[in-house]
């Protein structure tokens, strides 16, 4: 897998101006569903493993690039309280930056609901340190509301499909490798950016073998870590054992004191 993604970011040209037939063939060659969007770019949507993913690209909707950007968007059955950021480290440091030339520099005191959530849990959550990062370490920083979460995420098939993201480009105009990538999780929904001027099929099956393998992996988090059949068992021992402790925890009946003789004739006043 790693050999593979390699491949396709390192070996992904891109076009001198974008154009929608090719991305539209690929598309059609994919059995994914096309559609584009007039003056601003198109929206592209596909399965995988069952859960639906939607594939964007059109001018920016964050303020920390300009021009386009191409999105990616799933519902993995995740935990809606769930925060976690994993990013670039050059951009890291860029937002940080901007975070305290804002906030603290500036007149504003604190960080407003206009601010993208990536930015702001950037100050909110602690950032695991280069020992839990691992291989991760040189090319990326990763925080999040559940740290126990983040780490068994990344532990597995998704950090070295994050490495390929930075494998050295065999041509001077692939310009898909070393590009900023921010992959958020929040509200259940997992969502990749990264700053993408001119799509290709190339650049675009290497973002969703990536996008594809994240999904994977949070659902499999999302499930603590087991399969499907194993989760089920584990909710139900944990029921099991809640309702015997609650057994134990209520009076028994035999503990009660007997009724007075003729209690049970007496009819009670309202």
């Amino acid at each position: 897998m790693l050999d593979g993604l390699k491949r396709l970011f390192s070996g992904a040209v891109a076009t001198a101006s974008p154009s929608a037939e090719p991305v539209a063939q690929w598309a059609q060659q994919q059995e994914f569903l096309y559609r584009s969007v007039a003056e601003e770019g198109f929206v592209i949507d596909g399965r995988c493993d069952g859960m639906a993913w939607r594939m964007e690209w059109g001018p920016t909707q964050r303020p920390y690039w300009t021009g386009h950007e191409l999105r990616l968007r799933a519902e993995p059955g995740l935990p809606a309280e769930l925060q976690a950021v994993v990013m670039t480290r050059a951009l890291q440091e860029t937002l940080e930056k901007a975070v305290f030339e804002q906030y603290v520099d500036g007149v504003q005191t604190r960080i407003d609901g206009e601010t993208p959530p990536e930015m702001r849990w950037l100050v909110m959550f602690p950032k695991l340190s280069g020992s839990e990062l691992g291989a991760l370490r040189e090319h990326f920083t990763a925080l999040a509301s559940g740290k126990l979460w983040l780490t068994t995420w990344l532990n597995g098939p998704l950090t070295p499909a994050l490495l390929a993201t930075c494998a050295p480009p065999v041509d001077e105009l692939a310009s898909h490798a070393n590009a900023p990538l921010v992959l958020t999780i929040g509200r259940g929904r997992l969502t990749l950016r990264t700053e993408l001027a001119s799509p290709d099929s190339a650049g675009l099956q290497a973002w969703l073998a990536l996008f594809e393998v994240a999904m994977q992996q949070a659902r499999r988090v999302g499930l603590g870590g087991a399969e499907p059949s194993q989760a089920h068992s584990q909710v139900d021992s944990q029921a099991h054992s809640q309702a015997h402790s609650q057994a134990h925890s209520q009076p028994q009946a035999h503990s009660q004191p007997p009724p007075p003789p003729g209690a049970a004739n007496k009819t009670p006043q309202v």
